[in-house]
């Protein structure tokens, strides 16, 4: 049977195998399972063909087993009606039908067993198949995250860049500052000497003519008479 060595290879394939090798595994999750439930209506198709074969000889040896007993019952009514000849055909008959019991026997053994096989695998692999499509979600999200966590990192990597450049614009700043500074140092170390004196001789040079004005101011009023 073609489908029963096609299952054995299904069963056998390492699913995991293949999606370790994939470049996406949500993909490859998708396509396993396609592939799996077209091999799951042909095993369906075959189950259910061999289970109808099953029946088949069962039906045709419950027929003969029927017919055996069916001899047995007119060989006795002959007898008890004394006819030993018609005793003996339909003893002949059930003799010949219990040989070919043998290989009905025989014929239903191997189709019940095959039938037997057959619904194992097919629930196995209706087992399997909805144990994969639970999977599959996991995995599915487990992609996804995964993709999610690879932009973060190219996203964090581009900060880092950002960071990189500020701290750059800091040592310039700095460094700006510096020059500033010492500018600022050179412009004070540059400019001339207080000459303490030469600022309080002008403070003595500004009251002279205060004074001369109050001079003046006296002896006007003396003139005037308003002493």
């Amino acid at each position: 049977m073609g489908i029963m060595k096609r299952f054995g290879d299904i069963m056998s394939a390492n699913i995991n195998a293949l999606l370790d090798k994939a470049e996406d595994p949500a993909k490859m999750v998708d396509e396993c399972l396609r592939d799996l439930e077209s091999d799951l209506g042909k095993v369906k198709a075959e189950t259910a063909a061999v289970m109808a074969e099953e029946q088949r000889c069962k039906r045709l040896l419950d027929d003969n087993t029927a017919e055996i007993d069916k001899m047995q019952k007119y060989a006795e009514k002959a007898l008890t009606a004394g006819n030993e000849n018609d005793a003996r055909t339909f003893l002949e008959k059930k003799a010949t039908l219990s040989t070919k019991q043998a290989s009905l026997q025989q014929s239903y053994d191997a189709a019940h067993a095959n039938a037997v096989k057959m619904k194992q695998m097919h629930d196995k692999l209706v087992s399997d198949i909805g144990s994969l499509q639970e999977r599959r979600e996991a995995i599915k999200a487990k992609v996804q995250v995964a993709k999610t966590q690879d932009k973060m990192n190219k996203m964090t990597s581009g900060f880092g860049n950002a960071q990189s450049s500020m701290s750059a614009f800091d040592r310039m700043e700095a460094k700006a500052d510096s020059m500033l500074d010492q500018a600022n140092a050179m412009a004070e170390l540059n400019a001339a000497p207080v000459d303490e004196t030469a600022d309080l001789a002008a403070k003595y040079d500004a009251e002279e003519p205060k004074a001369a004005v109050d001079d003046e101011l006296a002896a006007l009023k003396a003139s005037m008479g308003l002493q």
